[in-house]
């Protein structure tokens, strides 16, 4: 083939360290558009971005010559330090270490837009451990539950 055609759809969750409730609306109304901002900056676009006081959901197209590592930890680090730099509150300010990663099929994209955009409505009845472990079930992903938050 002449040339490299690929189009990788991914939903991506991760937690602030030890899941402090610490991303207030008044801060998420700032990160999530920083966060869009550093997305398109390695060539991955955003679909839809959300979350709650201690999680945030991307869902986004991932460039196809970045690894999903390297971009989860451009994302990451970026924001971490923008969080840190904007809100001198959070100066200790830190992601966990680890994250979920999840691949969506085109049928599926309007559906997880919906249920990122709905999570305040999502959370009034569980909070993220079980979230984050329904997913993981889902996706058939093998895990011990002592290693997912530490």
């Amino acid at each position: 083939m002449a040339q490299t055609l690929a189009r990788i759809i991914l939903h991506v969750v991760f937690s602030t360290k030890e899941r402090e409730k610490i991303i207030t609306d008044k801060m998420a109304e700032r990160l999530y558009p920083y966060m869009i901002n550093v997305c398109n900056n390695i060539r991955s676009h955003v679909y839809q971005i959300g979350g709650m006081e201690d999680h945030v959901h991307l869902l986004l197209e991932l460039s196809r010559t970045m690894s999903v590592a390297e971009a989860l930890r451009v994302i990451k680090a970026n924001s971490s330090r923008w969080i840190r730099s904007e809100f001198p509150e959070c100066r200790d300010f830190h992601w966990q270490s680890g994250y979920g990663v999840f691949s969506v099929g085109q049928a599926s994209l309007d559906g997880v837009m919906d249920y990122i955009a709905n999570q305040k409505v999502h959370h009034a009845t569980r909070d993220f451990k079980e979230e984050f472990l329904i997913f993981l079930n889902r996706a058939k992903i093998q895990y011990d539950e002592k290693y997912c938050w530490t």
